[in-house]
């Protein structure tokens, strides 16, 4: 029985490794870091703007850089602070705020779609070319109810540490010396199960794409494990290294972007690891009724790129394939 489960999980982890491989995820992952790097700050501000109206602005702040310092240090976190202050400077003008406005959704829910597509390419699948304009307004009105989703469960923290520290006040009284330890399981389990869904909401609802819970429950618990230990890892490289010290005063850019990619990598494993598991468990991910499967089919031929009869065909199982018809020479006919 064991034997038989690791031979299954190796099988996994092997296909994953391929997709991994074949989709050239560490592409995908820098194009996420350079989008994320202009998008930081519109996300943040939106979120803060959000959890404004809930919440004192200051603890919001406060508690969103926390995290943020915990992740990529107290350097990096400044530089984000003061980029989020520079840009939620009001415009005095009407249809200046109207624009930056639109341009603040409009760099925001990038990032998000930039997740979209690469996990969209992971899975074979591509929107409807007629569906493009549709698609585009539905991509990033998701995007955007993923950013209020986060400010949402921003929320809730605060809410629960509030919580905690009521707790460990109270358990510090019964038990003096267990105390920092039970506090700091709940609350490592409690970071868990947010990250855990987190990743489960992006693969359910983000991509064009059917898939079982189950098999979102699977992949979003494998990558949370992925994330929870490389948020140490990354960290501690980050502390000990000090990559950004070579770039002088874009050191901090430096350090968000490694951050990002690394997190990115994270991610879109268990991406490919979500579509091994389904496939192995025999299970089959599907398009929704804005995308198509891609499937792409090479033709090997001593011809130019630009003598290529190239043909693209969306057959009744909504497979796009790119066909390459070539004559036949009267070499190769004999």
């Amino acid at each position: 029985m064991m034997m038989a489960r690791i031979k299954s999980w190796w099988t996994i982890l092997k296909q994953t490794s391929i997709d991994f491989s074949e989709n050239n995820v560490p592409r995908m992952c820098a194009a996420l870091s350079y989008y994320t790097l202009f998008s930081l700050a519109p996300i943040l501000l939106i979120i803060i703007t959000v959890c404004d109206i809930f919440y004192g602005r200051a603890a919001i702040e406060g508690t969103l850089f926390g995290e943020i310092k915990s992740f990529v240090g107290n350097d990096a976190a400044l530089q984000i602070q003061e980029i989020i202050r520079n840009a939620a400077k009001s415009h005095h003008a009407t249809f200046a705020s109207i624009v930056s406005t639109v341009a603040l959704i409009f760099s925001a829910t990038g990032v998000f779609t930039e997740i979209q597509g690469s996990i969209n390419t992971i899975w074979q699948l591509k929107a409807k070319p007629r569906k493009g304009w549709v698609k585009f307004l539905l991509n990033r009105v998701i995007s955007l109810s993923m950013i209020l989703g986060l400010g949402f469960i921003l929320l809730v923290s605060l809410v629960v540490n509030a919580l905690l520290d009521v707790l460990s006040a109270r358990l510090l009284r019964v038990l003096p010396e267990g105390s920092v330890w039970i506090t700091y399981g709940i609350s490592t389990l409690i970071t868990f199960s947010v990250i855990s869904f987190l990743f489960g909401i992006i693969f359910k609802f983000l991509p064009d794409a059917k898939i079982q819970w189950k098999d979102v429950r699977m992949g979003s618990f494998t990558t949370a494990v992925l994330f929870m230990g490389g948020k140490f890892a990354i960290g501690y490289y980050l502390g000990r290294t000090n990559p950004g010290g070579t770039y002088g005063a874009a050191g901090s850019a430096v350090i968000i972007l490694l951050w990002v990619y690394f997190s990115a990598m994270i991610l879109y494993f268990g991406a490919c690891f979500t579509k091994a598991n389904a496939q192995y468990s025999g299970r089959k991910i599907f398009p929704d009724q804005y995308a198509v499967f891609v499937q792409q089919i090479e033709v090997q031929n001593k011809d130019a790129l630009q003598d290529q009869d190239v043909k693209t065909v969306v057959d009744e199982n909504n497979v796009t394939q790119k066909i390459s018809a070539v004559p036949e020479t009267k070499e190769e006919s004999k």
